[in-house]
């Protein structure tokens, strides 16, 4: 599997990485239902067997649950990928999500990070959201801090607008963004992947296909299905109206997979990749079928035909 410059880091990533979102469990408020570890590990261990060098996961998921299920997943694996977690989603003993870019809180984030892993250095820590904002300098100048101690590696930014990531850069560089990037929700192109570009900042873009919106199994069924604790059901994009226009868009993109013998997972993957300024898209997996199924979006690109194609149903179905 080719591997790509992360912006002006010394990582060498694949095009696609394991994404541990939703292998966090679903006893939180963004949860995706229950989940089986074992299964989630066995996804893990298949997405490194088959040449993905890199796990994207946060501190948050599951409350701390996903971060351990990776330490699992890598326990006794002399290829071990590259680790990249997130703070600054701190929660409380009731489980409470509570924002915090305070030091001490980032800090104390990281130190839980390192034991879950099971690791000595992160190798790309991010900023999971500017919130507060009124806290960012403080958060990013902390963020700073721990690269220079050597306990993380490289340090980015998520889900921060052009004007936060300048904030951020009068303080030290910013090594990585991560931005959600797809069909469903292109805004990122507009602006914030040029300037990216133009900064040499490391982009590596979540939910591409949408959290499974996009994969091609997904049905209007299985969306009324889905669990209570599943964040996804009172997610708009799983909604009407939206899910109908969603659900025609997966046809396109089955479309045109189906001339290339790939799932439209695949399809709704290689669009974001497509973009000069994406370093690497992340892609989660519950199981060893579902890695096996989008592991050709590390390989397969579109044509400007078919991007045409696509760029015409966004036009004709905004």
């Amino acid at each position: 599997m080719e591997t790509r410059k992360l912006g002006n880091t010394e990582l060498q990533i694949t095009p696609i990485g394991f994404g541990a979102w939703a292998i966090g469990g679903g006893d939180w408020a963004f949860g995706w239902g229950p989940q089986d570890d074992d299964q989630s590990i066995a996804a893990i261990r298949r997405a490194l067997d088959l040449g993905v060098n890199w796990i994207d996961t946060a501190a948050v998921y599951g409350l701390g649950h996903s971060e351990e299920v990776v330490a699992r997943a890598l326990k006794g694996r002399a290829d071990r990928p590259y680790l990249f977690t997130k703070c600054e989603r701190a929660w409380n003993e009731q489980g409470r999500i509570v924002p915090s870019l305070k030091a001490e809180s980032i800090r104390r984030e990281l130190e839980n990070s390192l034991r879950r892993l099971g690791t000595d250095v992160i190798d790309l820590y991010q900023l999971h959201w500017p919130e507060p904002d009124q806290d960012l300098e403080e958060g990013w100048r902390t963020m700073a801090e721990l690269k220079a101690e050597g306990k993380v590696r490289y340090i980015g930014v998520s889900n921060f607008s052009i004007e936060q990531m300048k904030r951020a850069q009068a303080i030290a560089p910013i090594d990585s963004f991560q931005p959600p990037y797809s069909l469903v929700r292109p805004e990122a192109g507009n602006g914030l992947l040029p300037f990216c570009r133009q900064q040499n900042i490391g982009v590596i873009v979540y939910a591409p296909m949408m959290s499974g919106l996009l994969t091609g199994a997904m049905t209007r069924e299985r969306v009324a299905q889905l669990p209570e604790n599943d964040w996804r059901r009172k997610n708009p994009q799983f909604q009407e109206p939206r899910l109908s226009r969603n659900l025609e868009l997966v046809e396109k993109l089955r479309e045109i997979g189906n001339r290339h013998g790939v799932v439209p997972g695949v399809v709704a993957i290689a669009w974001p990749l497509r973009n000069p300024a994406v370093t690497g898209a992340i892609v989660g997996g519950r199981g060893p079928q579902q890695v096996d199924g989008i592991i050709p979006a590390a390989d397969f690109r579109l044509s400007e035909a078919e991007v045409a194609e696509l760029d015409k149903f966004l036009q004709q179905h905004p």
